[in-house]
Formats: C-alpha cells, structure tokens, sequence
C-alpha cells in the first residue's frame, strides 16, 4: 500500500526548513492505521520474534499495536527516571547534546529474538542506543520496523547489519 498519501507533510516545522512527516492523520484513518501496523505485524512474524520494543514516545504507537496482534510482549525503552524498577541504561548523542535511554534490567531475556519498532528512521541515534540496550541483555535484534525512512540523513549506515522494514521512504 501507498501510504504516503495519508502522511502530512508540515513545513516549518518545528524549526524554519524542516519538512515534517506527521503520522497522525494516517493514524486517525483507521483501516490506513489497522494496515500499516497489520504490514509490520507480517514482517514480524516472517522474522519469528518473542518480543516487541520500541523507543518512548512514538515507538509506543508502532510497538503496542503489533505486540497485541500478535500476542506478544511489549517492553518499553523510556528516558532515565521514567522506569520504576531496575534498569540499564545508555547515553547517546543528539544533534545539541546527550541523552540516555533506559530498559528494565528483567525485560529480554538472553536469546530472545527482538523486534525494534519506531516511527521514523531518521539519523539512527536512538535505534541504535536502543539495540545497544537489546544486546546488553542478551536479547537478538531480528529486524527494525519504522513507518517512514528518511532516506536523505542515512540512518541505515548506524544500522549496518540488521535487518531494516519501512512501510515508506521519502
């Protein structure tokens, strides 16, 4: 399916000069949403995984859609402090600075085949921290799911090696 169609696309924001791709008028059809995370679900599937995580906040809107298809679990990854239990963590570059993404310590289980969800592959930052938390637990990174790739900021050079599913590219 085209789903570009169904992505707006906002000038000027949120800076001067950037283009925007905003998913939720594609979220707010509900058979475009239902497919959308149906096709990641298929790729899910093919790639056989335990487990479903994805990045806060917009990895949530991919990851839980696709876990409840498929009876799987979801295992968040949140900024520091947002975690109630033990956790790991991970500092990572923005384009102004660092952050930190956290996981629970119990949440994959070594062996456990892994599907990353997001909606944007942009610059790979935050996927990329997120498979460093994955593989510290042991956990395998069968595949990457994303709504939409940019394609012109190369995200899929930090992502060498895995296995990399868009629903679209621009």
């Amino acid at each position: 399916m085209d789903y570009k169609p169904y992505i707006s696309v906002v000038n000027d924001f949120p800076i001067e000069g950037i283009r925007f791709k905003d998913i939720t008028s594609l979220m707010s059809d509900g058979a475009v949403y239902k497919k959308a995370m149906d096709d990641i679900a298929e790729y899910a599937k093919e790639k056989n995984v335990d487990v479903i995580v994805g990045p806060e906040a917009r990895g949530f809107i991919v990851g839980c859609p696709v876990a409840y298809t498929l009876g799987l679990g979801f295992v968040p990854v949140r900024k520091e402090g947002k975690l109630p239990r033990e956790v790991i963590k991970v500092d990572y570059g923005l384009e102004y600075g660092k952050d930190v993404l956290t996981m629970h310590k119990d949440a994959i289980k070594p062996g456990q085949k892994v599907l990353i969800t997001d909606d944007l592959l942009a610059t790979g930052g935050t996927i990329e921290a997120t498979i460093k938390l994955v593989e510290e637990l042991g956990g395998i990174v069968a595949g990457i799911a994303f709504m939409i790739e940019l394609t012109y900021l190369d995200g899929r050079s930090k992502l060498n090696g895995y296995d990399i599913f868009t629903l679209t590219q621009y």
